[in-house]
């Protein structure tokens, strides 16, 4: 077990690195440093295209933050930087508000890379993580699949040479592409088509080589030598050399308002996602992540991006897998992924000009190829039918909604809310008999008998709160006619963790009912934060004398030698 880090390790993590070299040694995050930056330098570039925007805002958005990022969160392989699903997110936001790769289109992106790292921030300061809770497994499920084949979608016309045209609905303007008469570009094609084969090729039979970048590299270079650019076939182009330009971008109110649900959207996808990677990584690690400072971590590395004029950036799910995997330990491997981005800025941006789009579409295919999984919405459905319909929802949502996924993923979360405080309005509560086997169980399911003729156990499997109130009155009043001459109402209340005010009004009308028609209400196995809530407001003083029985039987023992009618 390891010890608990110092609080200085806590707010500043990257203070903690000089313990975890002098355990691990540095040579696993020099390697796996080196190992990423080969990756992240052709992945930059294609996330930027898939956000919309300019290719060297991808390289921009892979420095600056993936220090940050590095320096200030709690999970030292997380590899900060663009990613696939966050870049999607991001230009989909866009697109009915500026078109893609103009000023007013990067102005746009780099306000939602400050809003919502403001947002991760804020949360992260304010200890606010378990609002990520909200988006449950299949919404995530069902936004991710649905999302991964729009993404894959999207980067068809590119592999083939084709303009997708600007359409609200992006399905829509897909098919009237391909139900066009317009001829795709034969180089172009093919192009695209030999770099994914040469990817999937690499990844299969040489795995520990960097695909990515030699078949990147491949591409342009046999551009460059047959013309590529010249036979009308689109390549990156001019890449600005050097450093980015530090500033925060112009921003008025009406903008922040309008970008905000934008902005939430991608903070907590985007951190979900972290999240995920980090969970799974210090599962094998044995070490120890932090929430809310991991949200501090990326918040800062969004305001990084955001002060660099970038895009919003993530935690790469796949670059952090290869960042574990080669060894990285603490955020050194990120510094010097971010070190080969700045070499690459400064030295081998004239190399890209030549680069085919293409190719970079054939990039992206490969990664968005490991977030489709379908079986993750089946599993939903078999664990349960509000889970499945919540996957089922968000997937049709987001490809319906689509080019403004973020509403897919918002008509889930507000599904899968309804759908829980659906079932929080129905508690169980089921008559108790007693089992052969001594407890008192439910008497419909095992085919048993009321305890006695004057009394019945009505137990009630939830908190007792404003949703339940309801449910409980008809629960206790239903239990008060189960027999014809009731005279005792026993609540088995273990159930109960929590009673609010509404809770305490429910029970306040019961009890005044059932004593209008002769009868008593009971309890029994009430918890002491319930107790307690009761005596602040009085209402204990009314219910003590028949309220502080431990269980069933002791309730029993104490109540049948008052009943009318003798037991047995």
């Amino acid at each position: 077990m390891n010890a608990s880090p110092h609080w200085a390790e806590r707010t500043f993590p990257f203070l903690g690195w000089p313990r975890l070299w002098r355990q691990h040694g540095v040579r696993g995050d020099l390697v796996a440093g080196v190992t990423v930056a080969l990756v992240l330098v052709p992945q930059a570039l294609a996330y930027a295209q898939l956000a919309g925007l300019p290719p060297h805002l991808g390289l921009y958005a892979a420095l600056l933050p993936a220090l940050v990022g590095a320096l200030f969160g709690s999970c030292g392989a997380l590899s900060t930087g663009p990613v696939a699903l966050t870049s999607l997110l991001s230009g989909a936001s866009l697109l009915s508000l500026a078109q893609p790769d103009t000023s007013e289109f990067i102005a746009l992106a780099v306000v939602l890379a400050l809003l919502s790292g403001l947002i991760q921030l804020a949360l992260g300061l304010l200890r606010a993580g378990w609002l990520l809770n909200l988006l449950s497994r299949p919404v995530m499920a069902g936004f991710i699949n649905a999302s991964a084949l729009l993404i894959g979608l999207s980067q068809l016309p590119a592999l083939l040479g084709l303009s997708l045209p600007r359409s609200e609905r992006f399905l829509v303007g897909l098919w009237h592409l391909f139900a066009g008469t317009d001829p795709f570009h034969l180089p172009s094609a093919l192009y695209g088509g030999l770099t994914l084969f040469a990817l999937v090729a690499l990844r299969r039979l040489a795995p520990r080589l960097p695909g990515v970048l030699l078949v990147v590299a491949s591409a342009t270079a046999v551009s460059a030598l047959t013309g590529f650019a010249a036979q009308g076939g689109a390549v990156v182009g001019t890449v600005p050399s050097g450093l980015p330009s530090l500033g925060l971008p112009v921003i008025d109110w009406n903008m922040l308002v309008t970008l905000f649900p934008a902005a939430f959207v991608i903070a907590l996808v985007s951190f979900m996602e972290a999240a995920s990677s980090a969970t799974v990584i210090t599962a094998r690690t044995g070490m120890s992540w932090n929430q809310n400072q991991e949200l501090i971590g990326q918040g800062l590395a969004k305001l990084a991006a955001a002060a660099s004029g970038a895009m919003p950036v993530s935690a790469s799910f796949s670059r952090s897998a290869l960042n574990h995997a080669s060894g990285a330990r603490t955020g050194l491997s990120s510094l010097l992924a971010a070190a080969g981005v700045l070499l690459s800025l400064q030295y081998l941006t004239p190399l890209l000009w030549h680069l085919p789009i293409a190719a970079l579409a054939a990039v992206i295919l490969l990664v968005v190829a490991n977030l489709v999984d379908f079986r993750a919405l089946t599993g939903a459905w078999k664990a349960g039918r509000d889970d499945g319909l919540a996957a089922v929802i968000t997937f049709c949502a987001t490809l319906v909604f689509a080019p403004d996924i973020q509403n897919g993923i918002l008509t889930g979360l507000m599904l899968s809310l309804a759908l829980m405080l659906y079932r929080d309005m129905q508690p169980r509560a089921a008559l108790l008999g007693m089992h052969p086997d001594g407890t008192y169980r439910d008497l419909t399911r095992f085919a048993l008998e009321h305890p006695h003729p004057n009394l019945v156990i009505m137990r009630f499997d939830s908190p007792l709160t404003f949703v339940t109130a309801r449910a409980f009155e008809e629960a206790v009043m239903s239990a008060a006619q189960a027999q014809s001459e009731v005279e005792f109402v026993l609540v088995s209340a273990g159930g109960i963790n929590a009673i609010d005010a509404s809770g305490q009004h429910s029970i306040a009308v019961v009890h005044e009912r059932l004593r209008l028609r002769g009868q008593v209400l009971a309890f029994c196995g009430l918890k002491k934060q319930a107790i307690d809530a009761l005596e602040r407001t009085g209402l204990w003083a009314r219910l003590s004398e028949h309220g502080q029985y431990r269980t069933e039987r002791h309730a029993l023992d104490a109540l049948l030698p008052r009943l009318s009618r003798p037991s047995g």
